[in-house]
């Protein structure tokens, strides 16, 4: 179960997703029943699984949909959630975080997934799979339910870094346009920037600038920017992209999550209140069903780290089985897509496009 994963794998098409094992909160178990979700539904994924050899064979070993799927990559030591990013950069090698993202660096895996230390894992990530050039500050993305058509609205940047200047915003746009496009199939993204206003005369000098800077971006990188936005648009119709820096969209992140948590408590407990209020329960229980279903969290587990030479999923540290098995779904569709290098090329044509303004021909960037 050890060593290297079987050549073979890219002859049947498969593709491999490193996962980091250890870090989450509900430990390796949570971890492999979520890999063993992803196998049962996806015949073309196999797995690097990384962590303590003898806490992790017994686990993959009761899963038979497993068998010949995954290869255990044996790291002793476990980066957990108290640990500082700087402690993790200086004596983070032999633990499962850093074994993951090398596999990705050597070309071993497709793209990483893990429940780990936030903090930690981007520091990580910085260090070994380096940012791409042009790329000043990573971000963080992530899908939030909304009323559009696809379901969900991406939002970046939501905790990689509590700064972004202008020219960070518009990178952030530049980058969650690609991502929107690769992860939901969207041609032209709407993409709008959040302010405590819509009015243009609103917000800090730089949200100013970097409102114009992404104004005129829109048509070269092909999207379509409908201005600022407010809180109240982030799971509206009004755009697909939500650009912010790290400190707002990690408070808004919060915010969303526990407020989604007070309106399920509050539901639950509306329709425990009397007999009645069970049986209308019971009578609604397949419209209730459909609501849960659409604003169950898991279903959106996930940030991508955006900006770095590789693929790298953030999976929600009390995630479960569902929602590891949803991290492990969206960096096996980034990497089928080949996301790392399209990114990779649209930061490069945007740094091309600043730094010499053509005169002739299409100016537009790689297709993502």
């Amino acid at each position: 179960m050890t060593g290297t994963p079987d050549r073979t794998e890219a002859q049947t098409g498969r593709i491999v997703i490193s996962v980091d094992a250890m870090g989450g909160d509900a430990g390796p178990a949570a971890v492999v029943a979520g890999i063993a979700k992803s196998a049962e539904k996806n015949t073309r994924i196999a797995f690097l699984l990384h962590g303590p050899e003898d806490e992790l064979a017994p686990l993959v070993a009761k899963r038979r949909i497993l068998t010949d799927r995954v290869v255990i990559r044996h790291a002793e030591k476990v980066v957990t959630m108290g640990d500082k990013p700087s402690q993790v950069m200086r004596n983070g090698k032999g633990t499962s975080m850093w074994s993951a993202l090398d596999a990705v660096k050597n070309g071993e895996a497709a793209g990483v997934v893990s429940c780990g230390n936030t903090g930690a894992l981007m520091a990580l990530s910085m260090l070994r799979l380096r940012k791409i050039p042009g790329v000043n500050r990573p971000a963080i993305a992530i899908l939030w339910p909304s009323r559009n058509p696809q379901g969900f609205n991406v939002m970046l940047d939501v905790g990689a870094d509590i700064r972004a200047d202008a020219e960070d915003l518009l990178q952030y746009a530049l980058m969650g346009t690609s991502y929107t496009r690769n992860s939901m199939d969207i041609a032209r993204p709407r993409v709008g920037l959040l302010n405590v206003g819509t009015e243009e005369h609103k917000g800090r000098a730089e949200l100013k600038e970097a409102y114009a800077l992404i104004a005129e971006n829109a048509e070269v990188a092909d999207y379509d920017f409908v201005g600022f936005v407010e809180g109240s648009d982030i799971p509206g119709s009004v755009a697909d992209v939500i650009v912010t820096d790290g400190f707002t969209g990690n408070v808004a992140i919060k915010t969303g999550e526990g407020t989604a948590s007070l309106l399920r408590s509050a539901v639950k407990e509306a329709f425990e209140y009397s007999i009645l209020s069970k049986l209308a329960a019971l009578l609604a229980y397949s419209s209730l069903s459909r609501l849960a279903k659409r604003l169950d969290p898991r279903r959106a587990n996930g940030g991508v780290f955006l900006g770095l030479n590789g693929t790298v999923v953030k999976s929600h540290g009390g995630a479960d089985a569902t929602g590891v098995s949803a991290a492990v779904k969206l960096a096996f569709r980034l990497a089928e897509q080949g996301f790392a290098d399209k990114l990779a090329a649209r930061v490069a044509s945007a740094v091309e496009l600043a730094q010499d303004a053509p005169t002739s021909g299409d100016t537009r960037p790689p297709t993502d």
